[in-house]
């Protein structure tokens, strides 16, 4: 399934590096379905990203949030796991404020936790194998009852809707690809060879990342549970003793991707919206720009709707 959802990531990027270079002055799927398809695939284009950019937010904060509550299990700060709904709600505020006050203030703000996330990670896959061929180990096997709770399944035969699921639930490490092709015009000059260049490399970390979590969770026999994610278990088996402070460096950078990583909605979501509008599809306040040149009614309405 892992290496099926790999498969697909370069299929959709080299598409997407495709429409870079027709569309120069950005080109998301709704532009591109509406002017090759007719206007009815393109409302359906955009319809299904708009919807995709509030899971975007939601998925991506409460992902981030169950890194921070898995990191301090164990500690005084355990209390945390109760209130993981007001955490939420609080870092969708702050990255709704930040794209409020600009695009270039909020690209400097999201650039350090980025470059932290993608040496520590890939430092940590590296590790990962090294670890696994000199120590073994392997993490503890939850009951049935764990199981359950952890993932919302009964345990139950491999069937072809189970594998369907499985990759249907792994897409989401797909979510964001399409935002280079739509906000072309944000890159330095020549700005299609930047966007086309950026996806490329995105891809191939993307891809490195994705299959290097799949291999990690196979080896040490990781499984999901309620309680801590599987990224933080394997990372908690490999970093011990003097490497055993890297950890928190892994679940810091991963929290911190993970709730940015929302910013690439924030981004997106307003920019859609507006083109909606000038197309006479949502109303026209979607359009307009705020005091610091942001598309601000469209962040607002992300920020609820991810939110509630």
């Amino acid at each position: 399934v892992s290496v099926g959802i790999a498969v697909l990531l370069a299929i959709v990027a080299t598409s997407y590096r495709q429409t870079i270079h027709a569309y120069p002055s950005g080109g998301g799927a709704y532009i591109v379905a509406k002017e090759n398809l007719g206007t009815s695939p393109g409302l359906i284009a955009a319809a299904a990203l708009l919807v995709d950019y509030v899971l975007t937010v939601s998925v991506s904060i409460a992902a981030g949030v169950a890194a921070i509550t898995s990191a301090v299990q164990g500690t005084r700060y355990a209390g945390l796991n109760e209130h993981k709904v007001i955490l939420c709600l609080i870092f969708i505020a702050f990255i709704a404020i930040a794209n409020l006050r600009g695009v270039r203030e909020s690209g400097a703000l999201f650039a350090t936790p980025t470059y932290v996330f993608v040496v520590s990670f890939l430092f940590m896959i590296a590790f990962g194998f090294f670890h696994y061929f000199t120590y073994g180990g392997a993490a503890a096997v939850p009951g049935p009852e764990e199981l359950k709770v952890a993932e919302g399944y009964k345990l139950q035969p491999l069937t072809l809707f189970l594998l369907l699921g499985a990759f249907s639930n792994g897409c989401a490490a797909l979510t964001g690809i399409e935002a280079i092709s739509n906000g072309v015009q944000a890159f330095k000059k020549p700005e299609a060879q930047n966007a086309a260049t950026t996806l490329i490399w995105m891809a191939l970390l993307l891809t490195t990342m994705f299959l290097g979590t799949s291999v990690m969770a196979f080896l040490y026999h990781v499984h999901p549970k309620e309680s801590e994610t599987v990224i933080s278990q394997f990372a908690r088996i490999m970093f011990t003793g003097p490497l055993g402070w890297f950890y928190y460096v892994v679940q810091v950078a991963t929290a911190a991707i993970l709730v940015l990583a929302a910013n690439t909605a924030f981004a997106d979501f307003p920019r859609l919206s507006s083109l909606l509008a000038r197309d006479r599809f949502l109303p026209r306040q979607f359009a307009n720009r705020g005091d610091r040149l942001v598309f601000s009614n469209g962040i607002v309405i992300l920020a609820i709707f991810s939110g509630i």
